[in-house]
């Protein structure tokens, strides 16, 4: 059996309806491809976030940014290094380019789109933005999708509510601010009912829009459809096998293949090779991310690189699951009263740092001494004022956590070390430097708080420090975090068409990869909130201008 396209679409991520709305524009038929029942990927239990530098939603708040300022922070952060090929000057020049026309494009297919008001760069270094160069979808009625509305994969915030406001909710009982987000989002929720919608937010909220748009523009969408080959014609990928209900199927590409189908995040023994110490356990992402569309351009011939970076996120894995289901404390680690220790009880890391960073010193730290898990430690005013692994604030949790010993406690640091297995005069002395370094108003060691990052994540309504708080009044709590992941960094190289290369540089014709399928343009670092979904989406758009001017 055999069908015909001009493209097709492996995944159904963050960049697979981007390029198919492009290709439709163009007049071209698209097919994408869906290995699981649910459409969406991991975008869609994301929060949706893209880093788009110079982007419209700047332009009209009068914030400043330019290509010469993007570059600049991307050059500083990302780098030229012989090991990062996906990361090119040549494709960060074109990310700068790209990633604003891609969001344009998107606003004249009827996405809706806006800006978060504060999510500052995550670095300090030339070119950042302090206000940040965030991009998310509106809330958007699934309700929409008719038929559809079932294969589109859940969302992580059941909650009508933005981004920006669901991280205020946590305060509404200590601000005005939060009181009034929370009446909004209670507000929003009864009218939406009672007119019949379904508000969705994050990134299910971006995907269901992407998935409507593309039934509209006539995009085919196939679930359960799974690619087991990329088939090679005279040195030029020309389609897809699939298999779909136990049955293969030969479907040609005329225009070209997009590989769109995630990292390795999912695949234990990829994840052993390339990042050991890891596990799939303590991973985000969708359950399709299992690496075999990278191994499969592999055996073609393509180029793979930064195959050892992953986007590290911190989890905790709170009891009630059978498996325990990894919960991010990103977050959590950058509140007062609060630090992150190695299980021998040493600090070794800047805690409020980007979710990545703090992955890299976790893996880093652990090759020195044992760091995996780690243990965030806390004292009681902590417990009294912040969320906790998604729990609301106070010191009544869950009885499981404190049965199976994930929440440990004890009156002083002594008995919270021994109840960890750490060392009693190690912790004792951490925690007392790290008291004397709030005392003084700057962490000496590792410089937390010194960046407007750290005190956008931290407490805002803290009085003394966003993030510097003593650890003094008991009793201590402490959990263990391990160093989770929301996908990887490496994968397929790629040029600044989004084309697949060889190891000699040259093109694969036919074959284009973006998203965790393709090494990242950002290198072994993020620069800001979105650095995957922006360029999964960008380097989308990037591959089907240039398959349809191909063509031409």
């Amino acid at each position: 059996m055999s069908d015909s396209f001009d493209f097709v679409v492996v995944g159904s991520g963050g960049g697979s309806m981007c390029a198919a709305l492009v290709l439709r524009a163009a007049g071209k038929s698209v097919l994408v491809l869906e290995k699981t029942d649910l459409v969406g990927g991991t975008t869609a239990i994301s929060g949706g976030v893209m880093w788009i530098p110079n982007n419209r939603f700047m332009k009209s708040e009068g914030l400043q940014d330019s290509p010469e300022q993007a570059i600049a922070y991307m050059d500083a952060v990302v780098g030229d290094h012989d090991d990062t090929p996906g990361a090119s000057r040549a494709r960060r020049l074109a990310y700068v380019e790209e990633a604003p026309a891609m969001i344009d494009f998107l606003v004249s297919q009827g996405i809706q789109l806006r800006r978060i008001p504060s999510w500052p760069d995550y670095c300090n270094a030339p070119g950042q933005s302090v206000p940040g160069r965030t991009v998310v979808s509106q809330l958007f009625d699934i309700n929409q999708l008719g038929e559809w509305k079932s294969r589109l994969r859940p969302g992580f915030l059941p909650l009508p509510a933005n981004l920006d406001e669901a991280m205020e909710l946590p305060n509404f009982k200590r601000s005005w601010t939060g009181k009034k987000v929370l009446a909004r989002v209670i507000g929003r929720t009864i009218v939406s009912k009672l007119r019949g919608k379904h508000l969705t937010t994050a990134g299910q909220a971006l995907q269901g829009q992407m998935l409507h748009a593309a039934i509209r523009a006539g995009v085919e969408i196939r679930t359960g459809a799974g690619v087991k080959r990329l088939l090679l014609e005279g040195g030029r990928v020309t389609g897809v096998v699939i298999e779909k209900d136990s049955a293969e199927q030969h479907i040609t590409a005329r225009s070209g293949v997009l590989v769109n189908a995630g990292g390795f995040a999912r695949n234990q023994r990829m994840v052993e090779r390339y990042i050991p110490g890891t596990s799939t356990q303590w991973s985000l992402t969708g359950p399709g991310d299992t690496g075999e569309m990278i191994e499969e351009a592999a055996r073609l011939g393509a180029a793979t690189a930064q195959m050892d970076e992953r986007i590290g996120n911190p989890m905790a894995l709170p009891p009630g699951e059978t498996p325990a289901q990894p919960v991010v404390v990103h977050g959590d680690l950058a509140k007062p009263h609060s630090i992150v220790v190695d299980q021998a009880g040493a600090r070794y890391m800047r805690e409020s740092n980007s979710y990545v960073a703090v992955g890299q010193a976790m893996l880093k730290h652990n090759r020195q001494a044992p760091a995996i898990p780690s243990w965030l430690v806390m004292d009681s005013r902590y417990l009294d004022t912040y969320m906790l692994a998604g729990s609301m604030p106070g010191r009544k949790k869950p009885k499981t956590w404190y049965e199976e010993g994930f929440l440990k406690q004890a009156d002083t640091l002594e008995a919270l070390a021994a109840a960890c297995g750490m060392e009693p005069a190690t912790l004792r002395t951490s925690v007392e430097r790290f008291n004397g370094f709030v005392r003084g108003g700057h962490d000496g060691d590792f410089h937390r708080g010194d960046h407007a990052y750290d005190r956008w994540l931290g407490d805002p309504l803290s009085q003394q420090s966003p993030t510097l708080g003593t650890l003094e009044q008991g009793p201590f709590f402490a959990i263990r975090v391990y160093p989770g992941d929301v996908s990887t960094l490496g994968g397929l190289v790629t040029d600044e068409h989004a084309r697949v290369l060889r190891e000699d540089g040259s093109a694969i014709p036919g074959l284009y990869a973006t998203g965790t399928s393709a090494a990242s343009v950002m290198g072994r670092g993020c620069p800001g909130a979105g650095a995957s979904i922006g360029p999964s989406f960008t380097w989308g758009y990037v591959a089907a201008k240039h398959a349809v001017q191909a063509d031409q």
